[in-house]
Protein backbone atom coordinates (compact mmCIF):
# COMPACT_ATOMS: atom_id res chain seq x y z
CA UNK A 1 0.00 0.00 0.00
CA UNK A 2 1.09 3.22 -1.08
CA UNK A 3 2.15 6.01 1.77
CA UNK A 4 0.26 9.50 1.62
CA UNK A 5 3.76 11.23 0.12
CA UNK A 6 4.22 8.37 -2.66
CA UNK A 7 0.47 8.94 -3.95
CA UNK A 8 1.08 12.77 -3.65
CA UNK A 9 4.23 12.43 -5.63
CA UNK A 10 2.73 10.08 -7.94
CA UNK A 11 0.33 12.83 -8.98
CA UNK A 12 -2.76 10.71 -7.09
CA UNK A 13 -5.31 12.10 -4.88
CA UNK A 14 -3.50 12.49 -1.22
CA UNK A 15 -4.85 13.06 2.31
CA UNK A 16 -2.41 16.37 3.04
CA UNK A 17 -3.24 16.23 6.58
CA UNK A 18 -1.07 13.27 6.66
CA UNK A 19 1.37 13.16 9.76
CA UNK A 20 4.37 12.27 7.61
CA UNK A 21 3.22 15.07 4.90
CA UNK A 22 2.61 17.63 7.80
CA UNK A 23 5.82 16.98 9.35
CA UNK A 24 7.90 17.41 5.95
CA UNK A 25 6.00 20.79 5.43
CA UNK A 26 6.81 22.30 9.34
CA UNK A 27 10.35 21.36 8.25
CA UNK A 28 10.30 23.81 5.26
CA UNK A 29 8.35 26.34 6.79
CA UNK A 30 11.38 26.37 9.52
CA UNK A 31 13.91 26.46 6.85
CA UNK A 32 12.16 29.24 4.67
CA UNK A 33 11.64 31.19 8.07
CA UNK A 34 15.36 31.24 8.07
CA UNK A 35 16.43 31.95 4.89
CA UNK A 36 13.97 34.63 4.92
CA UNK A 37 15.26 35.88 7.95
CA UNK A 38 19.29 36.34 6.93
CA UNK A 39 20.73 39.27 5.63
CA UNK A 40 21.88 40.04 2.53
CA UNK A 41 25.77 40.23 4.44
CA UNK A 42 25.06 36.10 4.94
CA UNK A 43 25.37 34.91 1.21
CA UNK A 44 26.94 32.08 2.74
CA UNK A 45 24.04 30.81 5.16
CA UNK A 46 21.32 31.82 2.55
CA UNK A 47 23.29 29.08 0.34
CA UNK A 48 23.26 26.26 3.00
CA UNK A 49 19.72 27.04 3.62
CA UNK A 50 18.85 26.38 -0.12
CA UNK A 51 20.89 23.89 0.26
CA UNK A 52 19.03 21.94 2.90
CA UNK A 53 15.41 23.17 2.21
CA UNK A 54 15.84 22.00 -2.18
CA UNK A 55 18.74 19.46 -1.87
CA UNK A 56 18.42 19.29 -5.59
CA UNK A 57 19.68 22.75 -6.43
CA UNK A 58 22.38 23.73 -8.46
CA UNK A 59 25.01 26.08 -8.15
CA UNK A 60 24.84 30.04 -7.90
CA UNK A 61 21.16 29.90 -7.38
CA UNK A 62 19.67 32.92 -5.29
CA UNK A 63 16.78 33.73 -3.57
CA UNK A 64 15.92 37.52 -2.49
CA UNK A 65 13.63 36.59 0.64
CA UNK A 66 10.91 36.58 1.13
CA UNK A 67 10.35 33.55 -0.71
CA UNK A 68 7.85 30.40 -0.02
CA UNK A 69 7.00 26.83 -0.68
CA UNK A 70 5.19 23.43 0.80
CA UNK A 71 8.00 21.03 0.72
CA UNK A 72 11.53 22.17 -0.95
CA UNK A 73 12.40 19.08 -1.69
CA UNK A 74 10.26 18.28 -4.51
CA UNK A 75 11.85 21.39 -6.07
CA UNK A 76 15.02 20.84 -8.76
CA UNK A 77 17.23 23.76 -9.71
CA UNK A 78 19.21 24.14 -12.28
CA UNK A 79 22.37 26.32 -11.83
CA UNK A 80 22.37 29.67 -11.64
CA UNK A 81 18.55 30.35 -10.81
CA UNK A 82 17.43 33.61 -9.43
CA UNK A 83 14.34 34.35 -7.94
CA UNK A 84 13.11 37.53 -6.67
CA UNK A 85 11.22 38.88 -3.77
CA UNK A 86 7.98 36.96 -2.64
CA UNK A 87 8.18 33.97 -5.12
CA UNK A 88 5.66 31.05 -3.88
CA UNK A 89 6.22 27.28 -5.06
CA UNK A 90 3.70 24.88 -4.28
CA UNK A 91 5.07 21.79 -4.96
CA UNK A 92 3.26 18.83 -4.20
CA UNK A 93 4.61 17.38 -7.06
CA UNK A 94 7.82 17.58 -9.04
CA UNK A 95 8.91 21.23 -9.83
CA UNK A 96 11.94 21.53 -12.31
CA UNK A 97 13.22 24.90 -12.75
CA UNK A 98 16.27 25.00 -15.63
CA UNK A 99 19.47 26.43 -15.28
CA UNK A 100 19.35 30.36 -15.61
CA UNK A 101 16.09 31.01 -15.28
CA UNK A 102 14.71 33.95 -14.04
CA UNK A 103 11.79 34.69 -11.90
CA UNK A 104 10.41 37.59 -11.30
CA UNK A 105 8.78 39.18 -7.91
CA UNK A 106 5.85 37.48 -6.86
CA UNK A 107 6.09 34.53 -9.08
CA UNK A 108 3.81 31.61 -8.28
CA UNK A 109 4.33 27.97 -9.25
CA UNK A 110 1.38 25.57 -8.62
CA UNK A 111 1.76 21.97 -8.34
CA UNK A 112 -0.75 21.47 -6.22
CA UNK A 113 -4.52 21.03 -7.28
CA UNK A 114 -8.19 20.19 -5.88
CA UNK A 115 -10.91 18.13 -7.31
CA UNK A 116 -13.39 20.32 -9.79
CA UNK A 117 -16.51 18.66 -7.96
CA UNK A 118 -17.40 19.70 -4.53
CA UNK A 119 -18.64 16.94 -3.12
CA UNK A 120 -14.94 15.85 -4.18
CA UNK A 121 -13.34 18.78 -2.04
CA UNK A 122 -15.16 18.00 0.80
CA UNK A 123 -13.21 14.29 1.16
CA UNK A 124 -10.11 16.64 1.61
CA UNK A 125 -8.08 14.93 -0.73
CA UNK A 126 -5.87 17.38 -2.78
CA UNK A 127 -3.31 15.63 -6.05
CA UNK A 128 -0.40 17.56 -7.63
CA UNK A 129 0.77 18.19 -11.87
CA UNK A 130 4.04 18.13 -12.32
CA UNK A 131 5.59 21.73 -13.38
CA UNK A 132 8.67 22.53 -15.78
CA UNK A 133 9.89 25.24 -16.80
CA UNK A 134 13.31 24.94 -19.32
CA UNK A 135 16.69 26.58 -19.25
CA UNK A 136 17.25 30.50 -19.50
CA UNK A 137 13.64 31.15 -19.07
CA UNK A 138 12.77 34.59 -17.75
CA UNK A 139 9.27 34.37 -15.93
CA UNK A 140 7.91 38.51 -15.46
CA UNK A 141 6.62 39.66 -11.88
CA UNK A 142 3.40 38.42 -10.51
CA UNK A 143 3.05 35.48 -13.24
CA UNK A 144 1.12 32.45 -12.06
CA UNK A 145 2.34 28.76 -13.32
CA UNK A 146 -0.73 26.40 -12.99
CA UNK A 147 -0.18 22.49 -12.90
CA UNK A 148 1.06 20.61 -15.13
CA UNK A 149 2.14 23.52 -17.09
CA UNK A 150 5.63 22.88 -19.55
CA UNK A 151 7.32 26.14 -20.30
CA UNK A 152 10.01 25.59 -23.31
CA UNK A 153 13.94 26.49 -23.58
CA UNK A 154 14.76 30.59 -23.45
CA UNK A 155 11.11 31.18 -23.65
CA UNK A 156 9.68 34.87 -21.69
CA UNK A 157 6.79 35.03 -19.85
CA UNK A 158 5.26 38.45 -19.55
CA UNK A 159 4.40 39.64 -16.42
CA UNK A 160 0.80 39.47 -14.79
CA UNK A 161 0.52 36.18 -17.27
CA UNK A 162 -1.80 33.40 -16.25
CA UNK A 163 0.10 30.23 -17.58
CA UNK A 164 -2.48 27.49 -17.64
CA UNK A 165 -0.75 25.59 -20.79
CA UNK A 166 2.35 24.31 -21.75
CA UNK A 167 4.65 27.15 -24.39
CA UNK A 168 6.98 26.03 -26.56
CA UNK A 169 10.88 26.71 -26.73
CA UNK A 170 11.86 30.01 -27.75
CA UNK A 171 8.78 32.37 -28.06
CA UNK A 172 7.52 35.26 -26.01
CA UNK A 173 3.80 34.52 -24.51
CA UNK A 174 1.92 36.89 -22.05
CA UNK A 175 -1.71 37.60 -20.98
CA UNK A 176 -4.54 35.38 -19.08
CA UNK A 177 -4.79 33.11 -19.99
CA UNK A 178 -1.07 33.02 -21.84
CA UNK A 179 -0.69 32.43 -25.27
CA UNK A 180 2.41 32.72 -27.40
CA UNK A 181 2.45 36.73 -28.45
CA UNK A 182 5.57 35.64 -31.20
CA UNK A 183 8.79 34.19 -31.68
CA UNK A 184 11.82 35.46 -29.74
CA UNK A 185 14.17 35.60 -32.99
Amino acid sequence: MKSEKEKMLAGEPYDPLDAQLSADRRRARLLTRALNDTRDDQPEERARLIRELMPDSGSGTWIEPPFHCDYGANITLGDRVFMNFNCVILDVAPVRIGSGTLLGPAVQIYAATHPMRAQERRTGLEAGRPVEIGDEVWIGGGAIICPGVRIGHRSVIGAGSVVTGDIPDDVFAAGNPCRVIRPIT
